[in-house]
Order: structure tokens, then C-alpha cells, then sequence
């Protein structure tokens, strides 16, 4: 018995660019269940939110802008940033009634009939004109791998693992990563730990003043240009550096954030470098990043051979149905945002038949 169930849109993940998505479908007259779903596969709403660690408080968040059609007040700065927006999430999609179905995986998204598009999950299989996809990267931490690797006989954790800085009480840690996680998660660990060492492939960037409108405009273009060329994206923060702000300066300052270069291979009791070099660890904490999830679209053969996906906007340029919201230039809050409103747009008029604008 077919048991494949038929709408117009097929929104996967109810993070930030999902339920934007959402909303702008709901404001333009899609009604959910008959027109358009939202699948995410998470235990409850949040988005990657609800998994982020104790001690990021709200206060610590950066640019987290609120959803459109409903502000994000009056939160607590001491609060934990989980449950400050899983709540606010969870209150907006009551509010505007978006009936996310969870927990629901998607398996795979591939060519339906009569030019629809099939989406395979865990709770049977939809059938849809128009795919936005917004599953973000939280369920792709990114692990380089290094020689020795596996005779570590430490503790190796990723970002997405991290259980808060007084776990690290007495131990040795070597923190990866010259990003915003990792200089985070280094000044909370070093007041616990027995040591810490900080390691990055590139030298940090530090950047001074204001994050003014233009500077966050020149970033996304960057951003923007690669994933026009089929590349995979890169984050905002690699092109604009870290804030130089009151903790950086006191980090620098104490020789908290002393970064060295990448270590050469990992040895059972540490990391060595190639010139003799060798730093004892009890822990490796890998800030490395994140990749998108993305390997459920994988039989619509959308990837370019460069490695990413070509998306003109955030519309996927091998196959017009598929938007990727949360992707590349709008992979910030406010670019999950204003992507929400575009996508609906151009989704509007394919489901009419008109020319999508260039």
C-alpha cells in the first residue's frame, strides 16, 4: 500500500532557517499539513540550540537575531542560551501554528514522479513540488585526522561533545581550533584545568572596532562566492576574524590564548611537532567546526566537483526545486532570516509556472 503523502513544500529542519522558512510560507497563504510540512529530527524544538553546552549563557551568544514576526525579549544574559531559545522556539511555533512533526529523520530526497521530488524519512515518505532544505551542520561535526590519532590513550572530544569547562578540573588540554568555539572554550577551561595548549593550523585573526553592516556585508559576498562556484562553504567568522573584546584582550594577556602551530602527530601521552617539540595532554578538544548536513540529498546528484553544492541565492542551480536555507551566506541567524523570505518568493513562482528571477 502506498502510504506517500503529498504536499506542495517539504521544509527538513526547524532551526532558525526552517522556521523562518516556515513562517514566510504561513504568511503567504501556505497552510501547514495541506501545503507545506516541517520534518526535523530532533527530540524537541530548539534546533542545534537545545544541544549547546550549560555554559554558554545567553549573554555569551553572538549575533542571535530574533525570528521573524515575533522578538526575542527579555532574556535572562545569565541563562543558559539552550534553554533561553528552545523556549522562544517552542513559543513560535505554537504561536503560528507550524505543526512540526518530530522526531522525524530524513533518509533521503531523490526524483519522485511526474517531476516531484520524493522525500524518504523515518515516518513513511512525502511527496513534494519544492524542497527547502535547512538541516544545518550540527550533525556533521568536522574530525581532521592526524597521524597517531588512535594511540591516543587520553580523551579526544569534539565541540558538539563539550560538557562544560569543570570536567576539565586537573587535566592537560590541548584545544584545535582558532575559531569562536575554540578561544570560548579555552578561556573557560583554563581557570579548571592543569594546563592547556592551544593549537591552529592558521594564526588567529583578531579583529578590532565595530562588526559594522559593511563588514558583515563583505564577508557574506565572500562566503557567497564560493558556493556560487560549487564549493564548500566557509564560515562567517573565517573571513571576518574574532572580536577583539575585553576577554580576548585578558585571554592574550594571560597567556591563555598563546596559540602554536598545528602539531605534526598525535603520541599516547600528547601531541609532537615535527622539530622535536612535545606537549603532554590528557585531553584533545577538537573546535574544528562543522559540516553541512547534507548527505540526505545525495541521489539528486546536486554536488559539483569541487565539493559543494552550486547555489545561486540559496536555490540549488542543478535543480531549481531545492533550496538550501541556512547554507553558505545564510548560514548566520540574520541570514536564515532574510533567506526565509527570498526562498518563499522564488518557491511562489515555480509552483506558478514563472520565470524565477535571475
Amino acid at each position: 500500500m502506498n502510504n506517500t503523502r503529498e504536499v506542495e513544500v517539504v521544509v527538513t529542519g526547524a532551526g532558525q532557517a526552517g522556521l523562518s522558512s516556515a513562517y514566510h510560507l504561513r504568511r503567504t497563504g501556505f497552510e501547514p499539513e495541506r501545503d507545506f510540512v516541517v520534518l526535523d529530527h530532533s527530540p524537541g524544538p530548539g534546533g542545534a540550540w537545545q544541544f549547546r553546552w550549560p555554559s554558554l549563557t545567553y549573554g555569551k551568544v553572538h549575533g542571535m537575531h530574533s525570528l521573524p514576526g515575533m522578538e526575542l525579549t527579555d532574556a535572562d544574559p545569565a541563562r543558559p542560551s539552550a534553554e533561553v531559545i528552545t523556549e522562544y522556539f517552542a513559543a513560535y511555533e505554537r504561536r503560528f501554528d507550524l505543526r512540526v512533526h518530530r522526531p522525524v529523520d530524513v533518509r533521503a530526497v531523490r526524483e519522485g514522479d511526474a517531476g516531484r521530488l520524493l522525500v524518504e524519512t523515518s515516518d513513511g515518505s512525502w511527496s513534494t513540488r519544492a524542497l527547502i532544505n535547512a538541516t544545518g551542520t550540527w550533525d556533521r561535526p568536522f574530525w581532521p585526522r592526524y597521524p597517531g590519532q588512535e594511540s591516543f590513550l587520553g580523551r579526544q572530544l569534539h565541540t558538539a561533545q563539550y560538557p562544560g569547562p569543570e570536567w576539565f578540573a586537573g587535566r592537560r588540554v590541548v584545544v584545535v581550533g582558532g575559531g569562536a568555539s575554540g578561544t570560548q572554550h579555552l578561556l573557560e577551561i583554563a581557570g579548571h584545568a592543569a594546563a592547556t595548549t592551544w593549537v591552529t593550523r592558521r594564526p588567529p585573526v583578531f579583529r578590532e572596532g565595530p562588526f559594522t553592516e559593511g563588514v558583515g556585508r563583505a564577508a557574506v559576498a565572500l562566503v557567497e562566492e564560493r558556493v556560487r562556484q560549487g564549493l564548500p562553504p566557509r564560515s562567517v567568522v573565517s573571513v571576518t576574524g574574532l572580536p577583539l573584546n575585553d576577554a580576548i584582550r585578558q585571554g592574550i594577556a594571560d597567556g591563555v590564548l598563546d596559540r602554536r602551530p598545528m602539531f605534526d602527530r598525535i603520541t599516547p601521552d600528547g601531541v609532537a611537532w615535527a622539530d622535536g617539540r612535545h606537549v603532554e595532554a590528557d585531553v584533545i578538544l577538537w573546535a574544528t567546526g562543522f559540516r553541512a548536513a547534507i548527505d540526505h540529498l545525495a541521489p539528486l546528484r546536486l554536488r559539483e566537483p569541487g565539493g559543494g553544492i552550486r547555489v545561486d541565492g540559496t536555490r540549488a542551480v542543478a535543480d531549481p526545486r531545492v533550496h538550501l536555507v541556512g547554507y553558505g551566506p545564510s548560514a548566520s541567524t540574520i541570514g536564515a532570516n532574510r533567506a526565509g523570505r527570498a526562498v518563499v518568493r522564488d518557491i511562489r513562482r515555480l509552483l506558478a509556472n514563472e520565470p524565477v528571477a535571475a
